[in-house]
Order: C-alpha cells, then structure tokens, then sequence
C-alpha cells in the first residue's frame, strides 16, 4: 500500500531534550521524519526541548547536531529552542484564559495531595478535580496559581492513529492538566502543542510511549481551534530478549555505534528496516529508501536489535561503496575511536581487495595491515613456522624470477606457479610463507592482491628480508 496523495506540504520534526547522548531509537524516530519528509518533498525540522535547564547543556546539543550530521539526516532550517518559545507558550496559556478554556486553580500541592489521600481511602478516582475549575473570578484570592486546561470531562478523545490506529481515551480518565507552572512557566505539554502547531507540523511521528500524551495534546490543539496534525506512534526499539532496550542490552548511542566502525550509510539502513518493512527487501540504498518509504510499512509490534543483522548489512554495504568513500569513513571513525591516524596513501589501494570479506571498517584497517606496515616484517609465532629452511630457500628462488616477471597478476601466478611445480608443490604450499613474508601473518588478502597492492620493490624487500642474510 502506499502513501495517498497529500493535501498540503509535509512537515515534519525531531524533538530530542539534550541531555545527554543520542539514544539510537531517537536516531531511528528522527530517520522516519526525514525519509518521510523527504519522500513527499516536505520539510525535517529539529526542535531541541530544552526546558530542562539543570540537565540541558550545550555540549549534549551538540551531540545531538554531531548524531544527526553523522547520520546524513539534513534538517531544513535552524534548530529551534523550545526554551526560547516560552513567551509564546505563556501567552497561549492566557488567551485560552480569556476563551474560557483553561482556569486559575489555586490549590496548593498539600490540599492536591489530601484530596488523592482521601480518595485513595475511599476507593476512588485519585484524578484530581479542582474546586476553581467553575468558580466566578470575583471569589478568586489573591494569592499564586497555576493554570489548567478546562478538559472535556464527557464523552471520549479518540487518536486517529496512521500506525495504532484509532485509539480511544475517555475524558472522565484525563484530569485538568497544568498549561503554565505558578512561576509563569509553561509544561511540556503545552509547549509542545504549540510549538507543532507554530512550526506547521503535519505529521508527529514519535515513540508510542508518547500515545498518552497524543491524548492530552489533542484537547489542547481542540481547545485552540487548531487543526491537529496526523499521529504515528511508532513501537519502541527492545533488545534481543524483548525487554525495552537498555545499557544492559550493549550500545544505545550513536556515538557508538559509530565510535564500533559501523558506516553511516548501514546503519541508514538498519533502522530504517527495524520496525519498517518493503516487501522482503532488507538491502537498500538511501534513494531507494527515500522512494519506498510510507507510514502504513510501520508494524505495530516493537522492533528487536540484531546486532548480527547489523552486522551483516554492514558489509553489505561496504562490498558496494566506493574506495574513496569507505577511505573517508575510516578516517573519520578512527579519528572517533582515538585510533592512531591512518595513512591514506596506503590504505586506499589496499580498499578494494579487502572490502568484500569486510563487515566494520575496523575490520578493513585489520585486514589492509598488511599495506601500512613498515618494514622489516616481524611475523606472529604460527607465520615463523611456515618460514623454515626449506620455505625459505624457495623463496629466495623465487625472488630473482620476480625481479624479471610483469607485475601483473597472470604473471605473477605463472612465475610462482612455475616454481612450485619444479618443486613438486601445491600452490598452498607456497603461499603460506608468502603470506608470512609479506603481512607476517597466516590469515590475509590473496598473496597476488597483496602483491599488486605492494609493488614490485615493496614485495621484493620484504622477501628478501623473510629470506635472511644465511642465503
């Protein structure tokens, strides 16, 4: 099923409160927005909730824009502080004041917390109904108040839902919510109406642990006339055993997966196939995404990490990616894993014979070691076992006939094989102390790749110093 068509522009956002690091389910909320966004040919804004002020920091939003860069997820326009629209808040919170839909209550939090204590008692419900919701403003006393959203207390909110679908609340279960704090500060609920509706949001994609506050927020929008915007709440991301996902379950940052060698462009991917589907495809590329993705492929059953799922389509990806991009990536992931700085003009020839047994670009440092390793070689313990006399005489053998040899790839594979022949050999049998004498290592490239990588002197040296002074 796709997406009908769309009666105004698609606007969309990402609210993340910065207070610490980007959560990879905020991740994954904030590529819906965008591939929606971008699917429609709308707008992927970004708001930063920073109300919070004892816990919102500069650095932790400057986390969230670093996440987002290093995602690839482009929002249009500056990011707006939630903090900074107070004004705007409070004065929404007065004008419904003035249109009766909201009151002053005067109640304090232990007259609040006596009336809760006595319906507890009682049995009933500990929603708290404010004496000041209908009394005449001539009895009010002078004295600090909050003010509350004069909610329906019949009848039902329902949340038309493109994932959930509809959702029914009953009014007599919602209290009157607080708007604006006795300080003059407003909540979050309010803040956030106002601010979609401020911003033009069309569409509020979020965590269903938000369905609640879909509720509340929808009274606000009724009270002010505004039109509401369309609710998807999206199942949370649990970890392997199904619980909802946790430090105990590993990475939930996206730091670290970064800071882990996952490239940007899988882990794209990866979120976006987690809790979303396009028939069977679990392989796709960022156009394909943009053109395939709607809201009715969401399930409702929360997503589960796979870290091998990841894992796999991690190197799916990098098997496609070109050598200069992947040399980018490498650069930057050491760069975030304190990694030593890599040499470029090394690494990059070595790229594209390494790439396809790849899954992390840790893995295509480790497996290109062998290109930006100095000389003289120094091989492990099970590579010095293949270098015994015998191996080592055939080698020196074999070095003056590749002195003479095209440095090509037949070429290469006809000297050896040559040699090996006359010697009664099996390729293998050659290519382990090749392998030793090259990277100092039994597990590598093709001892051919390496060669080419090399270069005829390179290769030369370094069989010339796995071969030893004695011959």
């Amino acid at each position: 099923m796709s997406t009908p068509a769309l009666s105004k522009p698609v606007v969309t956002r990402i609210a993340p409160s910065p207070t610490g690091t980007m959560h990879i389910g905020t991740a994954r909320t904030a590529l819906f927005n965008w591939l929606f966004a971008r699917r429609h040919g709308g707008q992927f804004l970004l708001r930063i909730e920073d109300t919070d002020r004892a816990r919102s920091t500069p650095e932790a939003t400057q986390t969230i824009l670093n996440g987002l860069k290093w995602l690839g997820l482009d929002h249009d326009g500056a990011p707006v502080s939630q903090f900074e629209q107070a004004p705007r808040h409070a004065e929404v919170a007065h004008q419904m004041l003035a249109q009766g839909s909201a009151y002053k209550c005067f109640s304090t939090q232990h007259e609040i917390e006596a009336f809760r204590e006595t319906a507890r008692e009682a049995g009933t419900s500990t929603l708290f109904q404010s004496p000041w919701r209908d009394t005449d403003p001539e009895e009010h006393p002078d004295a600090p108040f909050v003010i509350r959203l004069k909610a329906p207390r019949k009848g039902t909110t329902i949340i038309n839902d493109a994932v959930q679908g509809d959702v029914t609340f009953r009014n007599d279960q919602l209290d009157d919510m607080v708007l604006l704090r006795s300080d003059g500060t407003p909540t979050y609920m309010l803040a956030v109406v106002v601010d979609d509706h401020d911003m033009g949001i069309t569409h509020v994609i979020r965590g269903d642990d938000h369905l609640n506050n879909a509720a509340r927020q929808a009274q606000i929008f009724a009270a002010m006339g505004w039109d509401q915007p369309v609710w998807a709440h999206i199942p949370l991301i649990h970890g392997a055993d199904g619980k909802k996902l946790s430090k105990r379950h590993g990475a939930t940052g996206v730091e670290e997966y970064a800071a882990m060698g996952f490239p940007a462009q899988a882990l794209r991917n990866y979120l976006t196939r987690l809790g979303w589907a396009h028939g069977d495809d679990e392989f796709f590329t960022d156009a394909q995404a943009v053109e395939w993705f709607d809201l009715e492929g969401i399930g409702r059953a929360p997503a589960r990490l796979d870290l091998k799922k990841l894992e796999n389509l991690s190197g799916q990806h990098l098997s496609v990616m070109d050598d200069d991009t992947i040399l980018a990536a490498v650069q930057d992931w050491a760069a975030r894993a304190g990694e030593p700085p890599i040499d470029a003009a090394r690494l990059l020839p070595a790229i594209g014979i390494v790439k396809e047994a790849s899954r992390t670009l840790p893995q295509i440092v480790e497996r290109a070691r062998f290109a930006l390793i100095d000389r003289p070689i120094t091989p492990d313990e099970k590579a010095m076992k293949t270098l015994d006399t015998v191996s080592r005489g055939i080698l020196n053998e074999l070095t003056p006939h590749l002195q003479n040899a095209s440095w090509d790839r037949d070429a290469m594979e006809g000297v050896i094989g040559d040699l090996a022949q006359s010697k009664g050999l099996g390729l293998g049998k050659l290519a382990a102390p090749l392998r030793a004498a090259l990277a100092g290592r039994t597990a590598t490239p093709s001892v051919f790749d390496m060669m080419l990588v090399l270069g005829r002197d390179e290769t030369l040296a370094r069989l010339t110093d796995a071969v030893g002074p004695e011959h």
